[in-house]
């Protein structure tokens, strides 16, 4: 298993409609600016998993999206006065690949890669316990009670700056 950052969009997309259902527009519009905010967990050819990332800061989650008051309270408590940071969007694994490593290894994977172009931190809205755990054992910071979709997630921070 490797990771890849970019990948065809066609081969994206007919791997994520098998796994997950229609491509979302604002996923396939981050994808779209710029391929390397996709990265992929490939074996042999096949895609197992990905993630999709973008740029964001405190105050506008993308581009012309503004943030909720809770959510810009939370990250400026979380970022130490630190306004930019990278935003890893959507994280996901086939099922029958999960409790193998393979969230580890894309953390260390993502956050080396995300140090190396130049971004400071990186934030994680996260709810499922696996991703949690994970981002618990690597000391993101953490605070809860963004909703999002009727759902309650926690955002979790990790500095890059040594």
């Amino acid at each position: 298993m490797r990771f890849a950052v970019g990948c065809e969009m066609g081969k994206f997309r007919e791997y994520y409609e098998k796994a997950r259902g229609t491509l979302n527009p604002t996923e396939e519009g981050i994808v779209s600016q710029d391929p390397a905010h996709l990265i992929v967990f490939e074996d042999g050819g096949s895609i197992l998993g990905h993630a999709i990332w973008h740029e964001s800061d405190t105050e506008e989650h993308r581009k012309g999206v503004p943030r909720d008051r809770k959510d810009r309270e939370l990250l400026r408590k979380l970022l130490g006065g630190r306004r930019d940071f990278v935003e890893l969007h959507e994280l996901w694994l086939k099922e029958e690949h999960r409790g193998k490593g393979y969230g580890k290894r894309f953390f260390e994977f993502f956050e080396d890669f995300a140090r190396k172009r130049g971004h400071g931190a990186v934030v994680y809205y996260a709810n499922d316990p696996a991703a949690l755990a994970i981002c618990r054992r690597r000391g993101y910071k953490e605070a809860y009670g963004v909703e999002e979709g009727g759902e309650t997630y926690y955002v979790l921070c990790l500095s890059l700056d040594g």
